[in-house]
């Protein structure tokens, strides 16, 4: 098999352990440490895979400074023709990247190295578990924290999700790590101007709330109201933040039409359909929503009045990722 010849001179692979349509992930080891990794071989076949891998790869490499609550980029590696190129860090080159996995006529591949979260997913990790406040309480406190970091490097993620919120146990204590950039944003523009333009080299004095984007992308369940529309700022993140904060407090699940898994999120029945959050309160931008949903809840007053304008129809509304971290930190000193 080419793919495991290509990663075998530094990393042996162990075993599939996620598979999705763009691309396949391993458990892996590097041979020379030992050290447990995983990798991500992307196929770059078609625009929209090609779009993809580079977008994850200028998001994850655009980072100056690590934090602990997003999953850490080893390297990336480039598979064409039988070779194998290392991808130099930072978004300088990124044209010739396009050119370079663009207009190849063999199949070419990126391949992702990162740390391995062997605690599976958010989904899985809270699912498989009974009711934790202690655990909500850190993982709200590292969600938050992880958004805030990203959104003042200038990255909108927008496909914020359970599935694309991986736990590393490695220190005793379960880590959040946000995962899955294939939909990032990394924004450049003019400061504070009401219009952000899209270009290679970050600008630090960006605000991306006010950096508008209008590809309408993410997963149903977990997108703003004005996602649906197209027009939108980093505030979708914190509309998606709030719908799994609030899945997880109250353990409100769905079932996935296509997985058929029992996954976390808030979502509005309409006789026999639930329909997502997002989009019900763009039919109906009226509509209260019912925080908490069960009667039996020990949702303090403050975490429900930060959940309910989180999920405010109005983006303007909502909390910046700054003011939601600080408001975050309010209510857990609260409790």
């Amino acid at each position: 098999m080419v793919s495991s010849v290509v990663m075998a001179p530094r990393y042996r692979l162990l075993r599939e352990v996620g598979r999705g349509t763009y691309g396949v992930v391993y458990e892996a080891v590097a041979r020379r440490s030992g050290t447990k990794v995983a990798v991500k071989k992307l196929r770059c076949d078609a625009p929209e895979n090609i779009e993809l891998a580079l977008q994850e790869f200028w998001a994850l490499t655009s980072l100056e400074k690590r934090h602990q609550n997003v999953v850490h980029l080893e390297e990336c590696v480039l598979q064409k023709n039988g070779m194998a190129q290392k991808m130099s860090h930072g978004n300088k080159r990124s044209k010739q990247y396009l050119r370079l996995v663009s207009y190849v006529k063999e199949p070419c591949y990126l391949w992702f190295v990162m740390e391995f979260c062997e605690g599976g997913d958010l989904n899985q990790f809270i699912l498989s578990r009974r009711p934790d406040s202690q655990t909500n309480n850190s993982f709200m406190l590292q969600l938050t924290s992880a958004v805030a970091f990203l959104h003042e490097n200038n990255i909108v993620h927008r496909d914020l999700k359970p599935d694309n919120i991986l736990i590393s146990e490695k220190s005793g204590t379960p880590v959040l790590k946000v995962a899955d950039f294939g939909l990032s944003k990394v924004c450049a523009g003019l400061g504070d101007t009401t219009v952000g333009i899209e270009g290679e080299d970050k600008n630090r004095n960006v605000n991306v709330n006010k950096f508008w984007l209008s590809s309408a992308c993410g997963s149903d369940f977990f997108m703003a109201p004005e996602v649906w529309e197209g027009h939108y700022t980093a505030k979708a993140d914190i509309f998606a933040l709030g719908i799994i904060i609030w899945a997880m407090l109250e353990r409100i699940t769905f079932i996935d039409a296509e997985s058929k898994r029992e996954l976390l999120g808030t979502y509005v029945r309409q006789g026999a359909d639930i329909v997502p959050l997002g989009e019900a309160l763009l039919e109906n931008p009226k509509m209260v929503l019912n925080i908490p949903q069960k009667r039996r809840s020990c949702m303090s007053k403050g975490m429900r009045k930060l959940l309910q304008d989180m999920l405010a129809v109005n983006p303007q509304d909502r909390p910046s990722a700054l003011e939601l971290q600080a408001r975050m930190d309010q209510v857990m000193c609260a409790t």
